[in-house]
């Protein structure tokens, strides 16, 4: 019985563990917010930086694309939104626990 639950506490600590690394990664973490003129002069917002491991780059995507009820997609590194999105997805991007400070708009 004891063994079952010292496993348990393994995972507990895994989880609590892996939620601090998290924290951290984007207190690091450097992102690069700009604006670029795709097909038919068509503005696009492009933010590259951000962690791509465990589907946090589509999450980040997906809540900034809901939040700021436009399309776009997450691949190569980088989430693409349609429009010029820049200062409204820092502002996004801070509440969801980005450094401020690590966040350059172009």
């Amino acid at each position: 019985m004891s063994s079952a639950s010292s496993d348990s506490d393994k995972d507990i600590e895994d989880v609590a563990f892996g939620d601090i690394l998290k924290e951290l990664d984007r207190d690091q973490v450097r992102i690069i917010i700009r604006e670029e003129t795709r097909r038919f002069r068509k503005p696009t917002t492009l933010i590259m930086g951000l962690p791509n491991e465990r589907g946090e780059l589509e999450r980040v995507a997906q809540e900034l694309k809901k939040k700021l009820a436009t399309g776009g997609s997450a691949k190569d590194g980088q989430v693409i939104l349609q429009g010029d999105k820049r200062e409204d997805a820092k502002k996004l991007l801070v509440k969801m626990g980005y450094a401020e400070s690590n966040i350059e708009v172009q």
